[in-house]
Order: structure tokens, then C-alpha cells, then sequence
């Protein structure tokens, strides 16, 4: 099969950032957050905006958790990009599967070998033009059939990235290829040290770049049992408006795996290429506060802020006043439901404090109050054992589904635009100041007939309140 000249970015959005918990979690996590950017921009929407010049560049490929579809496809739409496909991952099964996935896609679909890119959707890099050329480099070296993987040269002896080893030390400001000997899984911190000082070890990026045929190729070799079952989901895929959903049954029987693991350690196909682009994965808060800039006490300040006499600190607020007085090297970051207090040093750790809550079954482990649905998000404001209080915001000419509860009833009270309300086929309108009551077992619809947003608060009454109630009869985004 001929090989195709074009690049063919895939970018890999499944991951939930749980090291940047309370702002980052699994209902919406750390690729789709805007932090401190002057676009507003989230990581994916710059991951995407800073392919915009690379040569011979071909639409994105997503591959993205199911949860996050429509979050994915909104944030596209608002930077005016269509991707090739959203292709939906039924479960999370790591990096290996997913690049699997990709590359027999787009070899079967572009009746060619196209030369991948494979980017995690959630990095900051700041020397964009550096960024592009060393990519366009690659562009060769993948043609030749080698796996290019893009290696970081330390700028600490962190503990919190992946380590490369080549066979030579890189040589500074040279940008080319070299053998690598193997890979070093994150390391303790006096490992660290002594890589750091070692001009044969880089940070993996865990940007790859190779031809299809040759990911298809090496998975297959070295991890066999991947290949088959990607292509028996691929071949049993249902396309679902912009989405490609794969067969979940399929996909899961493939291994939990990195392409590091499965295919990385073991070829003899790869070479790292030193890219120097003032690159961050910002994977914990001391990693956002290490790439951002300060004010001339060393603090950053995001959101409603006040402090007085704190240095070297990370300080936000997305809810509420927040006010510091006298603090060092501390990260604040408050949420509308959680507040995270910590040293900067202690920045790694947050993810066990996730894990402890998800083992504890609280919620504020994995979810936001501020729930994002294809029609537009509600967020709830108060609860209590039989009641709940929520904002429901809809979209302009957007519709929830027609549902009914068999254990709640619920109140809506209009507070922006004009709402039209189905109820067991009857239909009214209700506008600002006006509401509604929606008896329980009963079929019933809202929707926002105009070009105005439409905000309801929404209460809700029963024994039972959580999101499981729900029993749809129709909707408009295939749920």
C-alpha cells in the first residue's frame, strides 16, 4: 500500500487528570479545562489550535471516553474544527488499544499507509514553531517504517514523568533521531537525580509518530491479542451522528496496556527525537504553578482572590471570594463543593486523595456539581435527603429527552427566556417568573424553542433523586 505524505493527527482524550482534583475530574477532566490561557481555550482546543500550520496537515482523529462525547464534539464545534471522526472508547483500556484502533481506521479508510500523530489532548507547549519543525522532521524518519517518539530534555529531576534512554547522549540544539536502549518508568527521586544529570535520558512525552502499517505491525508482533479484537470493534462500529461507536464487548477483551509496554520496550523500530518546545503535560498543580507565569511575589492568582503578604503560591477561586493572608508555598484551589489545601511539594499526592475518595464512594471524588449534557449543563446548588435544587441551562433550539421518573416529582421555575414544556403530550409554553409542575410517572419534555438561552431552577421532590431515574422515549442526541 502507498504511503501517504500527509500527517493525520490522532489526538487521545481519554484520561481523567486526577492530579489536578478538585477543577479536573472524571465527569470533566483536565483536557477539556481552560486554566489560565488568554484564549480560553481548553488543552484540547490548543492541541488542536497549535496543528493549525503543521504542512500537509490532515483533520484531527479523536479517540474519547463515551462519557465525554458531546463534551468533546461541543468544544470542537466552538473552534470551528470538523474532526475525520470521534471515535468512542466503551471502556478505558490505555494507550495501546487506542493507537491500535486509530491506525486501522485510517488504514482501511484512506486506502494508503498514513503517517500518525498521536498527541495526548492535554499538554502545554509554548514554542509552537519549534514544536511544528520538529514534528515536520519526524515526517521522514516515520516514512523510513520507524516508531519516532518525541523525548523532553529534563529541566528537574522529576519523579512524576517516564524516562528514554538513547544510546547516545543528545547532542544540544541538533535535532535528530537516536536509537533508544529502553524505557524507565517513573522513577523515585533519587533515580531521578541521577538521570537528570545524564545526557542520554529524556522525559517521554508520549508523543509518537509512526506509519500506520507499522503501529499494526508491531502490536501485532508484540502484543498480539490487541489486533483482532480492535478489528473485530471496528468492524461491528455504528456510526451515531459525528460519533463511531466500537463494539464494547470486543474492545474489552483487549489488555489494560500502554504502547510503551506493549509495544515500545520491545522494538527495535524506535528512536527518540529531542523536542524542544518548552513542553509541560502540567501534570499536577506545582507542574501548572512551575509554567505559569507570576506576579513579582511568585504567586499566581486565578479567580476571585484576595491576598496580602503570600509568596510563591498557587491561589485560586472558581466559586466564591477566596482571601490568603501570609501564606508560602501553598496551592489553594476552591470549587463550588471542594476545597484542596496543600503544599506545593505534596502536589503528587493528590491523586491518592482521590483514590481514597472513590474507595469512601464520595462523590466529589469523580464528579462536579456542574454537569455538562449535549443540550446545554445543569449544576446543583442545594440538597437534602428528599430534595435537591438544580440550574438546568438549555441551549438555544436545544431539547432534553422525552422522559419520565417513577420516583420524583419536579418543580421548574423559568429565570432567563422562554421554555416550551411537554407534558403527556400536552404542550405550553412557560417564560421568566412562570413555572410548572411535573407529576411523577409522567411523560414530559422541556425544550428552548428560541435563540435565547433558556435557565430554569428546577426542584426536585422524592424518596429517590439520583440521575438513574430517568426513563428515556426519545431523544435527539441517540442516548
Amino acid at each position: 500500500m502507498p504511503v501517504t505524505n500527509k500527517i493525520f493527527p490522532i489526538l487521545l482524550c481519554g484520561g481523567t487528570g486526577t492530579r489536578l482534583w478538585p477543577l479536573s475530574r472524571k465527569s470533566f477532566p483536565k483536557q477539556y479545562l481552560s486554566i489560565n490561557n488568554k484564549n480560553d481555550f481548553s488543552f484540547l482546543q490548543e492541541t488542536i489550535k497549535r496543528l493549525e500550520s503543521l504542512d500537509k496537515n490532515e483533520n484531527p482523529l479523536i479517540i474519547c471516553n463515551e462519557e465525554h462525547r458531546f463534551i468533546t464534539a461541543e468544544q470542537l464545534r466552538a473552534i470551528n474544527v470538523k474532526p475525520k471522526s470521534i471515535i468512542l472508547e466503551p471502556c478505558i483500556r490505555n494507550t495501546a488499544p487506542a493507537i491500535a484502533i486509530a491506525s486501522l481506521d485510517l488504514y482501511k479508510k484512506t486506502q494508503a499507509d498514513p503517517i500518525l500523530l498521536f498527541l495526548p489532548s492535554d499538554h502545554q507547549i509554548k514554542d509552537i514553531k519549534r514544536f511544528l519543525m520538529t514534528i515536520q522532521n519526524g515526517t521522514k524518519i516515520a516514512s523510513e517504517g520507524k516508531i519516532v517518539a518525541f523525548g523532553i530534555k529534563p529541566t528537574h529531576p522529576s519523579t512524576g514523568y517516564g524516562y528514554i534512554k538513547s544510546h547516545k547522549p543528545f547532542i544540544e540544539d541538533i535535532i535528530k533521531p537516536y536509537p533508544i536502549e529502553k524505557f524507565i518508568e517513573k522513577p523515585a527521586k533519587s533515580i531521578a537525580e541521577k538521570l537528570y544529570i545524564d545526557k542520554r535520558f529524556s522525559w517521554n512525552s508520549g508523543i509518537y509518530m509512526a506509519k500506520a502499517s507499522t503501529f499494526i505491525n508491531e502490536i501485532k508482533r508484540f502484543c498480539p491479542e490487541i489486533i483482532p479484537v480492535c478489528e473485530e470493534s471496528l468492524n461491528n462500529a455504528i456510526l451515531d451522528l459525528d460519533f463511531k461507536r466500537i463494539q464494547k464487548e470486543s474492545f474489552a477483551k483487549c489488555p489494560d496496556i500502554s504502547i510503551d509496554k506493549a509495544v515500545m520496550e520491545k522494538t527495535n523500530l524506535g528512536v527518540v527525537l529531542p523536542l524542544d518546545a518548552e513542553w509541560s503535560d502540567i501534570g499536577n498543580w506545582k507542574s501548572l504553578w512551575d509554567n505559569t507565569d507570576k506576579d513579582s511575589n511568585g504567586n499566581i492568582i486565578l479567580g476571585d482572590v484576595k491576598e496580602i503578604s503570600s509568596k510563591n503560591s498557587l491561589i485560586t477561586s472558581f466559586s466564591r471570594l477566596t482571601v490568603a493572608l501570609g501564606i508560602e508555598d501553598l496551592i489553594i484551589v476552591e470549587t463550588n463543593d471542594a476545597i484542596l489545601v496543600a503544599k506545593k511539594d505534596y502536589s503528587e499526592k493528590v491523586k491518592e486523595l482521590v483514590d481514597e475518595l472513590k474507595r469512601e464512594k464520595r462523590k466529589e471524588g469523580q464528579e462536579n456539581k456542574k454537569i455538562y449534557r449535549p443540550w446545554g449543563n445543569y449544576f446543583t446548588i442545594a440538597e437534602g435527603s428528599k430534595w435537591k435544587v438544580k440550574v438546568i441551562e438549555v441551549k438555544p433550539r436545544a431539547s432534553l429527552s422525552l422522559q419520565l421518573h417513577h420516583k420524583r416529582y419536579e418543580h421548574w421555575v423559568v429565570v432567563n427566556g422562554k421554555g416550551e414544556v411537554e407534558i403527556n403530550e400536552k404542550k405550553f409554553l412557560i417564560k421568566k417568573n412562570e413555572s410548572c409542575f411535573i407529576p411523577m410517572g409522567q411523560k414530559h419534555r422541556l425544550t428552548n424553542p428560541t435563540d435565547e438561552i433558556l435557565i430554569i431552577i428546577e426542584v426536585q421532590t422524592g424518596n429517590y433523586l439520583e440521575e438513574d431515574d430517568i426513563v428515556r422515549f426519545q431523544d435527539n442526541y441517540g442516548r
